[in-house]
């Protein structure tokens, strides 16, 4: 009884945790412009099947799509197990499926065993890749000391699960054999058994190895998920409703802003009343509340693969832009702004601003917008849409574009077309050819 009190309280305080800190992504979340994603949900769903559920995107790159479908299938199916664990510890019993389940639960139990196996195998990998091989994508001045940690914490506390997973099921085994105490005869054991000839064959000690990895398995799998809320691999729940809500728009498709249109249309219909607004107009963005919550959400849905990066036709010519670091000083940022409102209310001002404090103006004019950054993504995140917005900004608000954008756009006006020449010399290629 001591142990079930003391397994629920944990319990308790874990979704507890984790719900606080989820509660606060959410809200820094909303804190971004209002955004219409409802539209034609049949392609969403669609979307979200293929693309978060199905990994198509990941075979672009074929061994780290085998690797993380490894892990990727390994944590939703084996994490069915979890379900028998908390049962178990609620009410005090052990393997309470084996019953109902039949000869099905021994299947299962095997089928765990060898998806445990597989992510081991991939975790091992994948911390070869990053800190053996060095894959030159997992590298760049936004990857400094905590994201570079925070990858391999939690590669090693996979293994440290799954390691503990397998210890246990080799103990139970054992235990089964011997016909002690409550250890019935369940399950099927192909990757354990093997384990448990590394145990010792004392009741009393298999016992005590089998409990103690129970308990560091399942407030393993709760401190891993109240870890998430911190690391970029909180994009494993928010990687579903980020493709669910993606732009299906053609890329490169700009939205129209409605400030601007109301102007035009004033310009070109004196009797045209726009809708006024209490809120102060401001063009483009500047700092992460003039975003969208969509592009706030995938800020935080960053899984940090640097497969943006490594595709950006600027950063492979060496300038600073790197859609990786765009992302990640999204979230860094509202992750303050949060901070803040929780510290000294929802009106306190920092005077810091994304633009300029987190991102400079030569990564923004760096960007060719040429979309391959969206294109790579695995989970659709769309860093061009931040990358315009503050160019927006800048060129409306700041009148600061660069020289050769102040030419282009005074040749528009003065000419129609982004060249020096104006209307009436627009054909004269075609006499000289």
């Amino acid at each position: 009884m001591i142990a079930q009190i003391l397994f629920i309280i944990i319990l308790a305080a874990a979704v507890y945790l984790f719900s606080k800190n989820a509660g606060k992504i959410r809200r820094n979340i909303l804190l971004g412009k209002d955004t219409d994603r409802s539209d034609n949900p049949a392609l969403r769903w669609k979307t979200m099947a293929k693309i978060a559920l199905g990994q198509t995107k990941m075979v672009k790159r074929p061994v780290a799509a085998v690797m993380h479908f490894f892990i990727y299938v390994g944590f939703i199916i084996i994490n069915l197990e979890v379900m028998e664990i908390m049962i178990d510890g609620i009410f005090g019993s052990h393997r309470i499926f084996s019953k109902p389940l039949g000869s099905l639960y021994g299947l299962l139990i095997g089928g765990f065993e060898i998806l445990a196996v597989l992510v081991l195998t991939a975790c091992v990998v994948f911390l070869a890749r990053r800190n053996i091989v060095r894959l030159k994508r997992f590298s760049g001045t936004e990857m400094t000391e905590w994201p570079r940690s925070d990858a391999n914490y939690i590669l090693i506390i996979e293994i440290l699960l799954m390691t503990a997973f397998l210890t246990m099921n080799a103990a139970d085994h054992k235990l089964q054999l011997l016909n002690f105490g409550h250890y019935i005869k369940a399950g099927s054991f192909p990757v354990s058994h093997f384990v448990g000839n590394l145990l010792p064959g004392n009741a009393d000690s298999l016992e005590i190895i089998e409990r103690g990895c129970w308990w560091f398995h399942i407030i393993g799998i709760l401190a891993f998920l109240n870890y998430l809320p911190y690391s970029k691999h909180f994009h494993i729940l928010l990687a579903f409703p980020n493709t669910y809500y993606s732009n299906l728009n053609p890329k490169g498709e700009f939205t129209n802003m409605a400030t601007v249109t109301n102007e035009v249309k004033a310009m070109m219909d004196p009797s045209f009343v726009p809708e006024t607004s209490a809120e102060p107009m401001r063009f483009g963005a500047k700092d992460v509340t003039d975003l969208t919550w969509k592009n706030l959400m995938e800020a935080y849905t960053c899984t940090e693969c640097g497969r943006c990066t490594s595709v950006c036709p600027a950063n492979q010519m060496g300038k600073l832009l790197s859609p990786r670091k765009i992302m990640m000083d999204t979230r860094d940022r509202i992750t303050e702004v949060g901070n803040n409102i929780d510290k000294h209310g929802k009106d306190h001002q920092d005077g810091k601003a994304l633009l300029d404090n987190y991102i400079t103006r030569e990564e923004l004019w760096a960007c060719t917008t040429c979309n391959a950054c969206t294109e790579a993504c695995p989970v659709n995140i769309n860093p061009l849409e931040i990358i315009t917005e503050m160019r927006r900004y800048i060129v409306m608000e700041e009148s600061q574009a660069p020289a050769s954008l102040n030419n282009m756009f005074g040749n528009v006006e003065n000419n129609g077309a982004p060249w020096k020449y104006s209307n009436a010399d627009r054909f004269n290629w075609k006499e000289r050819s």
